[in-house]
């Protein structure tokens, strides 16, 4: 090959690759969008607990087909108890969660800045404080200095202020032992404890699994509502999104409301606890996703002045501050 013919074999393959340097620019280019976009979705990040409608909504899988078409992807999270999950959605791991009527009590005490956004129906017979099935313990009254396991902060830390109320007792006159589900469940078991105050699906599990009798439930002391509350922020920028996930959670109460053995399948799956021990937790449950009303603001006020008074918060609160401005 001569000089010539070299210079314009260069230049040929010079231009070859400023080609492909160019196709390859474009291919990049219309790839950025797209990866902008992936970066960009919007996730809804919900905590949840071994019960309830939340718990049956994940299980079917509704709620992420339904925001889907809005773009949205749902993630997922579990929490052993209602005080760590709006701890979580406090710090901002979490945007949407569901919990009892106590943890929102003791989470606006404590400056977090939460909204209620919907409550289920009174479950009053869904939390109960139980006993060996061999103890002498026969009523509320016999736990007069005896050491009773609880969750601080949880739905059935009122229902024991209620309880020994009724019972003629004071809060002091009992050794309350603070432990989540799981530990309680073991001090229980072993007797460390006499008594052990707990919420489904856990009671049932007792129950069920441990011949745990039940002395005293919720009915005639307490509500017992089941709460949906999103973090204020999330909730004022994205109000449809919530209103998407309230709406769904109406359509599961409604499904489940007559299918009980439907329900107790989907929650075992969920939540790996025997079909017979969800099935007896699923009698309990009240179905029925509501706004809240003024009427559940003033009873979730009367437990914020309970615990005021008693210092187990650090300072009386304003229930209804806690709800979404229109």
């Amino acid at each position: 090959m001569n000089q010539y013919q070299l210079a314009r074999a260069t230049r040929r393959r010079t231009l070859g690759l400023f080609a492909i340097g160019i196709f390859l620019a474009g291919v990049a280019a219309g790839l950025l969008p797209s990866a902008a976009l992936a970066q960009e979705k919007q996730v809804l990040r919900i905590g949840y607990q071994k019960y309830g409608t939340l718990t049956l909504l994940k299980g079917r899988g509704t709620l992420e087909m339904r925001l889907a078409e809005k773009g949205v992807d749902v993630k997922w999270t579990e929490f052993p108890a209602g005080p760590v999950l709006l701890e979580g959605l406090n710090v901002g791991s979490i945007d949407f969660g569901t919990v009892g009527e106590a943890p929102p009590i003791f989470a606006q005490a404590a400056g977090a800045d939460l909204v209620y956004v919907g409550n289920e129906p009174p479950s009053p017979a869904s939390e109960a404080i139980v006993v060996p099935k061999q103890s002498a313990l026969r009523s509320v009254a016999d736990l007069k200095g005896k050491k009773i396991a609880l969750n601080k902060g949880s739905n059935v830390h009122y229902l024991l202020l209620k309880a020994l109320e009724k019972a003629g007792l004071q809060y002091k006159d009992v050794q309350t032992v603070f432990l989540p589900p799981a530990d309680a469940r073991a001090a229980f078991e072993r007797g460390s404890v006499d008594a052990w105050v707990i919420w489904d699906p856990f009671l049932a599990a007792a129950e069920k699994q441990l011949g745990a009798r039940v002395i005293a439930d919720g009915k005639g002391l307490v509500a017992n509502h089941q709460f949906y509350l999103a973090s204020r922020s999330y909730a004022q920028k994205n109000r449809e999104i919530v209103g998407i996930v309230i709406d769904e959670l109406a359509k599961v109460d409604a499904w489940g409301a007559g299918k009980p053995k439907e329900v107790a399948a989907i929650l075992s799956a969920q939540t790996g606890l025997e079909p017979p021990v969800v099935e007896l937790a699923a009698t309990r449950y009240a179905y029925g996703v509501l706004p809240v009303t003024a009427q559940v603001i003033q009873e979730q006020q009367k437990v914020a002045d309970a615990f005021a008074t008693l210092k187990l918060i650090p300072k009386p609160i304003i229930v209804r501050e806690a709800l979404l401005k229109p």
